[in-house]
């Protein structure tokens, strides 16, 4: 497959499970970048988002980092599901604050890939580091 129809096959993919995935809808997240491998995505955090310390709960950031890493994993059209995650939080997150997170392949295996996910603020603050080792199945998103 050519580098255009690989782009093309990666956009797809993500445009597929964007339009099934409810809670990324939810958190209102926006793709900037997908290619073969490669994710990055934006999200804007609200005021319901926000834990009983004032700060934003954990669990966006790691949902916002989540969502990158699977569209990194499943965009060449290979149905791959999380095996493993680990998260560093490295700065509280706010209300309003504006959440990048970007998603790079670090090994891309037959049955296995691994991922490194760093999540920045609107500052170009790294808030958050994450990563993930997913599982590929013998299942497909489009049908080819």
């Amino acid at each position: 497959m050519n580098e255009e129809k690989k782009y093309k096959l990666a956009q797809d993919v993500v445009a597929h499970m964007m339009k099934q995935d409810l809670f990324s809808q939810w958190l209102g997240i926006e793709v900037l970048e997908i290619r073969e491998g490669y994710s990055k995505i934006r999200m804007t955090v609200r005021r319901e988002m926000v834990n009983g310390f004032g700060i934003v709960h954990g669990g966006i950031a790691f949902s916002l980092a989540d969502s990158a890493f699977a569209f990194a994993c499943n965009n060449r059209n290979v149905l791959s599901v999380a095996l493993d995650t680990a998260i560093n939080f490295l700065k509280p997150v706010h209300v309003d604050d504006i959440l990048t997170a970007e998603a790079k392949e670090i090994h891309n295996g037959r049955s296995t890939g691994l991922y490194h996910i760093t999540i920045s603020n609107q500052k170009d603050h790294a808030v958050a580091v994450f990563k993930g080792t997913c599982f590929r199945t013998d299942k497909r998103h489009i049908s080819m």
